[in-house]
């Protein structure tokens, strides 16, 4: 029996409007599907808003309160918008395109146009407009303890591992009415008993960046039993937050893993017992370098060749990661015939050209594009592309569902020196 406080209770009679009160609805719903026995209180969200590719089944021209109601709130009926919880700072995660560029991503200004509609509803409503995968960079950052939604399945891990927020990796539509009403059902990682570690994984590789990091966090989710929770000892350098994002990118595409447990590093595991919470491990599993070999050869194809499309910045990079490309593209020009993309939120890229840094790279003929990827846009922004190179493991797994053309992977030094000589010549360091 799901337990309402007076508040929620109201909220589901409607004493708060029908906006709030249909997406109450949707949260008990989802909470009695659960089993769970009360609601928690929800600070911070990321939802996955705009024209993303779910909503194609809707006509472009009908109305969008119409295709909210429908599709989020599960109503026939168009319901008004009203606003978001007050009580939770909601703002969007990757978009389903640049907000301006409609002509190096291929999508057409028509779409565009409508994305950025679309967007500009939700944040009449309160959400704020931030488009990032990655969104602690723009200041999202929930505290230890405190209850988070979230569409981004890096996002998830990063919260709940490294900030020991409360949260799980919640759907789209679930998502949006966790940060209409401030609720959502107190299950799973919002639990304190559930997030103990039970996978012991000893490394005996020494990952030291971020490159080393992407692929650790594939190959432990290659190995991750279902409903695994990793604990990850033996890691003798410290990383720092881009090696983390890489690491739980990577990890969450071969995993359906919510928290990794760091021994030494994240706040619930000092040490590996911490993390276990004083239990075995119900499985004990040893990364050597045979193992991480084994998960760069399913990233990256064999052979070399030319290359019309590198893309990095899977998940978003860093305003330190855009500093970099700009001195490694200094005086450099992009090979004839190969686009170059780098991905980040729009906040961190006018940061960066505010810093000099987007003109540098612009200058050596590479796009520093906001908002999106490849993969979230999906084939219309790529098909054309015969072989393409990518810096992220996340990325170079899930879009070989969409494309015929070869795929390469490799680090960010390997990544600008394909996209300056038109061609993978192997290597990806």
């Amino acid at each position: 029996m799901l337990r309402l406080t007076e508040y929620e209770q109201a909220m589901l009679e409607g004493g708060f409007g029908p906006f709030r009160q249909a997406a109450m609805r949707v949260i008990c719903d989802y909470a009695q599907v659960l089993g769970a026995k009360e609601l928690c209180t929800v600070r911070r969200a990321t939802l996955f808003i705009g024209a993303h590719h779910y909503l194609d089944a809707f006509s472009p021209e009908e109305d969008y309160t119409r295709i909210f109601s429908e599709f989020y709130l599960n109503r026939e009926e168009p319901i008004p918008f009203d606003r978001m919880a007050p009580e939770c700072a909601a703002q969007t995660c990757a978009a389903a395109a640049d907000l301006d560029d409609w002509e190096a991503t291929h999508l057409g200004e028509a779409f565009v146009r409508r994305n950025n509609a679309w967007l500009g509803a939700a944040s009449g409503v309160g959400v704020s407009i931030v488009n990032s995968c990655t969104p602690y960079y723009a200041g999202w950052v929930p505290l230890q303890g405190e209850h988070f939604v979230t569409n981004e399945s890096s996002n998830t891990l990063m919260s709940n591992s490294v900030f020991g927020a409360y949260g799980n990796a919640d759907g789209v539509e679930t998502a949006v009415c966790a940060a209409i009403t401030g609720r959502t059902p107190k299950w799973g990682m919002h639990v304190k008993e559930n997030r103990r570690g039970d996978v012991l994984f000893r490394v005996e590789t020494d990952p030291a960046d971020a490159y080393d990091w992407d692929l650790l966090g594939y190959t432990v989710g290659r190995y991750l039993p279902p409903h695994g929770k990793p604990v990850l000892s033996g890691i003798s350098r410290r990383p720092d937050v881009n090696m983390l994002r890489q690491c739980f990118s990577s990890l969450a595409s071969t995993s359906a893993a919510e928290i990794c447990h760091i021994a030494g590093l994240t706040p619930e595991a000092r040490d590996v017992p911490d993390a276990l919470g004083g239990l075995a491990p119900r499985r004990t599993v040893t990364i050597t370098g045979r193992e991480i070999a084994q998960s760069l050869a399913m990233l990256c194809d064999a052979g070399e060749g030319p290359v019309d499309l590198v893309s990095v910045g899977c998940p978003h990079l860093s305003l330190e990661e855009l500093r970099d490309l700009a001195w490694a593209l200094e005086g450099k020009a992009v090979a004839t015939g190969t686009d170059f993309w780098i991905w980040t939120d729009y906040a961190t890229q006018h940061m960066a050209a505010r810093s000099g840094y987007v003109a540098a790279i612009e200058k050596a003929g590479a796009k520093v594009l906001n908002s999106s990827c490849p993969l979230v846009m999906r084939e219309r922004s790529h098909r054309q592309y015969r072989a393409m190179v990518l810096n992220g493991a996340k990325q170079a797994h899930n879009i070989r569902a969409q494309t015929d053309a070869a795929v390469y992977f490799g680090d960010l030094r390997a990544c600008v020196r394909a996209a300056l000589r038109g061609a993978w010549e192997g290597g990806s360091r």
